[in-house]
């Protein structure tokens, strides 16, 4: 079993979380660069300075690294839990744009219905954090820097 640098287990349920999530950004990345490529663009708000389709191009390749990073990195867990938990931070606008301009995409077509996933986005990024121990053992990454 894995252990933080305080010797504090991190349990199977944690493990099975890290695993589920990492699957999951890894799909949600390849997706980005297949099938859904269409319903992703649709998200990107009209602010980002970037070409919707190299946008979302982008970010699938960012979600696939989370993804792998989240299953092979585990010395560096902490780290991946913060950055995993900063990017569903900074994808959270697009999902807000979704809302506001009452985007289609992903069966999101009734406003309760986009409004009903920006609730989602606080507990992936409670997942990220709590799947990694990232949030416990933020001591590990101020005493590496």
């Amino acid at each position: 079993m894995t252990r933080s640098r305080e010797g504090k287990p991190l349990g199977f349920a944690r493990h099975g979380a890290r695993i589920a999530l990492g699957s999951f950004l890894g799909f949600a990345g390849v997706s980005h660069l297949t099938f859904a490529r269409e319903e992703f663009r649709s998200q990107v708000p009209d602010f980002v300075p970037l070409d919707p389709d190299l946008t979302v191009i982008l970010s699938g390749v960012v979600e696939i690294g989370l993804g792998l990073s989240l299953l092979a990195l585990l010395k560096k867990r902490v780290a991946v839990g913060w950055i995993a938990a900063l990017f569903f931070v900074a994808v959270f606008p697009g999902n807000l744009a979704q809302w506001q301009e009452g985007r289609d995409a992903f069966g999101l077509d009734t406003d309760a219905k986009r409004l009903a996933r920006l609730f989602f986005q606080p507990a992936l990024i409670a997942l990220a954090l709590w799947s990694t121990a990232a949030w416990r053992d933020r001591a590990q990454l101020r005493s590496k820097a």
